[in-house]
Formats: C-alpha cells, sequence, structure tokens
C-alpha cells in the first residue's frame, strides 16, 4: 500500500518541509538542508510515480501546488535578504502576474486547475533552486537575469498552451 501512494507521501512531506522552511532563518544551515531536502523530493517523486505505475493527475496536482508553496515560501523567506533592484521587482511581479493570469485562464477555458509541466518549467525550477547557492559565488544579478528570462519564456509557454489546448 504505501507503494502506491510513496510518491504522493514524498510530495506531501515536500509541503510539510516547506511550512517548515517558513520558520527557519533564511541561509542558515538548518534552511540549506531543508531546502535541499525539498529540492531532492522534488526530483524523485514524479520518477518515483511512474516507475511504480502511480502516476496520476492528482498526483501531478499535488506536486504543482507543492512546488507553488515551497517557491512562495522560498520567495517570502529569501527576497529579504538579497538586495534586489527595482527592475528585477518589477520583472517578478511581471512573471507573477503572467502565472496567475494562466491559472484563471486555464479555468476559464477548462473549467479546472490547469499547471503544464513543460521543459521550460522545469528548467526555470532548477534554476530558481540553484539561486540561492549562486547567490554564495557570484552574487544576485546575473542568476537573476538569466532565470527571469528563462522564466518569462515558460509562462508566455504555458499560457500559449493553456489557450491553445495542448495541455
Amino acid at each position: 500500500m504505501i507503494f502506491r501512494n510513496l510518491a504522493n507521501i514524498i510530495t506531501f512531506s515536500r509541503m510539510i518541509l516547506s511550512v517548515v522552511l517558513w520558520f527557519v532563518a533564511p541561509l542558515s544551515a538548518s534552511f540549506g538542508v531543508i531546502y535541499l531536502l525539498c529540492g531532492f523530493s522534488d526530483m524523485i517523486d514524479g520518477p518515483i510515480a511512474r516507475r511504480t505505475g502511480n502516476a496520476t493527475p492528482f498526483g501531478a496536482k499535488l506536486d504543482s501546488i507543492a512546488d507553488m508553496l515551497f517557491v512562495a515560501v522560498c520567495l517570502v523567506r529569501l527576497l529579504p535578504v538579497f538586495n534586489i533592484p527595482t527592475w528585477l521587482w518589477i520583472w517578478i511581479i511581471v512573471i507573477f502576474c503572467i502565472k496567475i493570469i494562466n491559472i484563471v485562464s486555464g479555468f476559464v477555458c477548462w473549467k479546472k486547475l490547469v499547471l503544464p509541466h513543460t521543459t521550460a518549467n522545469k528548467v526555470s525550477g532548477l534554476l530558481l533552486f540553484l539561486l540561492p547557492i549562486a547567490y554564495e559565488f557570484v552574487g544576485l544579478k546575473y542568476p537573476a537575469i538569466l532565470i527571469c528570462i528563462v522564466t518569462s519564456f515558460a509562462a508566455i509557454q504555458e499560457g500559449h498552451l493553456i489557450r491553445r489546448e495542448n495541455i
């Protein structure tokens, strides 16, 4: 029974760890360990679901919700630590607005939560995940520009797919 639900258990654990992350000092050793555990859980839940033959639409949605929770907590906890210039804040807000429009469009067009798992979204997620690590070595500017370019493309592509029935 546990193998049938293992991927969802791992995904749900990422949600719990994301909440715990909220209460840990940003960029501390504890934050780093929990952060890496969240990232590791995100890397393994999908392959486990597919390998055990238990990939479901519910699991895919749960994964997307867990990803959004993790990203939201990281944004709220890490953004104040970074010295973020105004131009970058504006870019982040524009990407966020596009993502919200995509979610609303999915509900309007398909009467359900539509969160495409595109390659561009996965690359965006990986780059965002690596940002705190890169920040320690090269600062914020260049990793942020790369992430914003890729994430902008991913958000626009996602909207296109939602509206063209390619979901």
